[in-house]
Formats: structure tokens, sequence, C-alpha cells
């Protein structure tokens, strides 16, 4: 198995930087050199026509020292400057030893032919050399006069010194690089651990999260994209601080709920079984047991319709109905015991009808779950108002008790799961498995509402919630069904 030897961003980063770098270096370096090169070529080719044109007018003004006007010219100029007949007659004047291999070598008649035919009297400079030797060579040529058939002049200079100019700057563009590409790995483990070291602290606080402890928080500097992941892993590990309490308190508050009727009954079923309790008292005590088991299946189902919400596996289904109709049918259910605790229902609608567009089951629940406690929560004799009233495209529906009321430091509380105002001073009878008003915002939330609560201790408690208000004639396109989110 191939190792990878680049396993870390930080090494990974490193890396392509430093790479980045050299070839940005070498690749600047290596069009200098060729601009540069082509420049001194260019520029010696022109200088080498120069000569060529001085040749030609001093073979063309027939002075009897033209050859030694045409040595001085090579000798001065370290050239090689060659006269070439037609019938490949050549005469070369040169002072440099060096130029004699390629003074030397006679010229074939398709090389002649070749230079001939790009040869005038203005002179050009010959890029692909006709002659190969030790050294490389620039030549520039042109006619002797301006009858082509008087033969060719050419003049052939060194570019070793050109070349070896070439030579050094590749040298110091290799240094360069090196010192470049030395500074660049500095530069770069500097950023690279800059850029990297947050996401290094960041993978070890998320680790400590994933073993549950959610207290290490991420050090947040400056406001670039690391800072603000760091954030956001910050507001994530506190609201998973809070969801772990919920869920501890959760497990907690359904131990208890489950523990104490489940205590009950086994005490109470024991002491009948074992004769404490004699059988002629036996109704009385069975009579508790159902009613514990009564507690405990309504908790379970409480539990179960909560998760089913919050699970978003019930589909939610929206039909137009009139919810003061709704109301009257609720309140029919609790006609008994409004008359066993002799209460007056106080019912005010600002209209007739109000229909709206909702889950009549789900609404139903809510306001059973409303009216259920402001029974439970207020004293005998006292009155439950329900009323109904629409704003535009909204319908607002509420439930007041003039009960004992909730302390202001316990209403953002009374929607959260299990939440009891006043657990040690509330009587038994008033106890509640804490999970109905966390039923009701859920079911109001799923239908894309809200619900709100104002209470005050000793002045009774309101609960207010909206609806979407519909025309009777309304009718929903996806068939009533939605699924709660």
């Amino acid at each position: 198995m191939r190792k990878n030897r680049f396993r870390t961003v930080f090494s990974r980063l490193m890396v392509m930087q430093c790479l980045t770098v050299a070839a940005a270096i070498i690749l600047i370096g290596a069009v200098l050199a060729i601009t540069v090169y082509a420049g001194r070529v260019g520029e010696y080719g022109t200088q080498l026509n120069l000569y060529a044109q001085n040749a030609r007018e001093s073979i063309a003004s027939g002075a009897s020292d033209a050859e030694r006007r045409l040595t001085y010219l090579a000798s001065d100029n370290g050239l090689l400057v060659e006269r070439i007949g037609t019938h490949d007659d050549v005469t070369a004047y040169y002072s440099d030893a060096k130029w004699q291999e390629y003074a030397a070598q006679p010229l074939s008649d398709t090389a002649y032919a070749r230079i001939e035919t790009g040869a005038n009297q203005l002179g050009d400079v010959m890029r692909r050399y006709y002659k190969s030797g030790s050294f490389p060579v620039l030549t520039a040529y042109c006619t002797v006069s301006d009858d082509p058939n008087d033969g060719l002049i050419t003049v052939t200079g060194d570019l070793s010194p050109i070349r070896e100019a070439l030579r050094d700057m590749i040298l110091w563009t290799v240094l360069i690089s090196a010192g470049a590409l030395i500074g660049s790995g500095v530069v770069s483990y500097y950023t690279a651990y800059r850029v990297i070291n947050p996401f290094v602290e960041m993978n070890h606080v998320v680790q400590c999260y994933s073993r549950g402890d959610f207290s290490t928080r991420i050090p947040v500097e400056g406001r670039d994209e690391a800072a603000q992941l760091g954030k956001s892993l910050n507001e994530m590990a506190e609201q998973l601080r809070e969801v772990e309490e919920t869920r501890r308190s959760f497990v907690a508050n359904v131990s208890h709920e489950l523990r104490s009727p489940l205590t009950s009954m086994k005490g109470f079923l024991e002491a009948m079984q074992d004769g404490t309790i004699p059988p002629e008292n036996y109704p009385e005590y069975i009579e508790i047991v159902l009613n514990e088991t009564r507690r405990m299946v309504t908790l379970v189902n409480d539990l179960l319709d909560l998760a089913r919400i919050e699970s978003g596996t019930i589909q939610l289904n929206f039909e137009v109905f009139d919810v003061n109709e709704l109301i009257r049918r609720t309140l029919l259910t609790f006609e008994a015991r409004l008359v066993e605790n002799e209460m007056e229902m106080e019912v005010r609608f600002a209209q007739e009808q109000c229909t709206v567009l909702a889950d009549q089951a789900q609404i139903g629940q809510v306001l059973r779950n409303l009216i259920d406690n402001a029974i439970k929560y207020s004293p005998k004799g006292r009155s439950i108002a329900v009323s109904t009233y629409s704003m535009r495209k909204t319908v607002y529906v509420t439930v007041r008790d003039n009960g004992i009321g909730i302390p202001q430091e316990d209403v953002p509380h009374v929607f959260d799961r299990f939440y009891k105002v006043e657990k040690a001073h509330t009587p038994a009878p008033q106890m509640g498995s804490g999970l109905g008003l966390s039923i009701v915002k859920r079911i109001i939330e799923s239908h894309g509402q809200s619900i709100t609560v104002r209470s005050a201790r000793g002045r009774g408690t309101q609960f207010t919630f909206t609806l979407e208000r519909a025309s009777a004639m309304k009718r929903v396109s996806d068939g009533g069904k939605r699924n709660v989110s």
C-alpha cells in the first residue's frame, strides 16, 4: 500500500504554495531569459547587417585597398567576412584562428542557392545557420552589387558571448528561485499555520463535543471565515448543551412521573395480596390504582403525541371549518366538570361564524388542553372565558381563566416540556404531566402560527393563539395534506 506523504492539510497547503512560487519564478525567469536572448540576438543581427553593408560598399567602390578594408573589418570586430562567387569560389577574411573551421568549409550548391534566394542588396540575417562548428554563429548576408550574379557577401559573428550571458542569467534565475523557494517556504509555513491552526483548535474542541463535553469554547478572533465557523460551532455547542440538559431533564421527569404511580400501585397491590388491606377496602384502593393507571396512560399518550409532532411524522389535514362551532362542541365535553366546580363559561364571538384553514382535530386538542388547564388551575366558583375575533387574514382565539395565575419569572417557561409552576406548592389535584402546553405550542407552530401567554400572580392566565382565516368556499390545492415541519 502506497504511503501518503501529505496526510494533513497543513503539509499539502505548504507544498502547494512552495510549488506555486517556484513554478512562477521559473516561468518568469524562462520568459525573461528568452526575451533578453532574442533581443540580444536581434541587436547583434542588425549590427552584422551594418557590417555587411560596409563590406559591400568597400567592394563596390573599386578601391585598391578593398581587401585591406575587409581584413580590418573582420579583425577589428572579431568577424568572419567572406566573398562568395557564383562558382563556389570563396575569399575569407578573419584574424582569429577560431574561424578556420568555418572558413575552410565550402558551400554546397544547395546552401548557396538557399542563401542566394534570400539575399538582397539591403542585407538580411540568417538565423538558421548554414555552417556547423564548435560554437554558435549568426550570419548576415547581402549581394555584392545590384546584379545578383556578382556573388554574395557574408558576415559571420560569434554568438558564444550572448550564450554565456544567457547561461549566467539562467544560473542567476536558479539561484534566485532557490532563495525564493526557501523564503516562500518560511512564508508558507507561517501563513499555513495561521490558516490551519484555527481549524486544528476547532477539531480538538469538536472532539470534546463528541465526548459529551459542551463546556469548551473556540476562541474567536477577527471576522474571517474561520472566525465565523468558530462562532457557529460555539453557538452549536450552546444549543447542544441546552439539548443535553433538556434530555437529562426529560429522562429524569419521565422517570419520576412513571416511578411515582408505579410505586404507589405496587404498594397497594402488594398490601392487598398479603392481607394488609382487608377485602372490604379493596374497591377503594382499586379505584386509586385505576386513577394512577389512567394518569400513566395520559402521560404516555402525551409523550407519544409530542414525539410524533416533533419528529414530523404527523400529517396535518388542512380544511376549512368554523372554529366557533368547534369551540362549542369542545365546551360540551367539559360541561360535567364545569358543573362540578361551580364554574361559569363565558363565550364571546365577534361574529357568528369564523372560518379558518387548519387541522380541525389538532386544533380541537389545543382547545381541550387549554380549557382543561383553565379549569384545573381555577378555584371553584370562578369563571372561564373563551373568545374569538378576526383581523385581516388572521383569527385570534383566546382562553382566559380567573385562577391562581403564573409568576412572571415562570411565564417564559410554561411551554417547556415537564415544566411545572411551583412544583412543591401546587396541590396534588392540580398537578399535571407538564406536557400539555408543550404539545399545544408544537401544534400551533406546525400550522405556521403563534401562541402567547399573559398572566400575573392571583389575576388569572390568558392564552391567545392565531389561525389562518379562510372564506367558507376556500379549497386547499394539495388535497388538504401538509407535512408537519
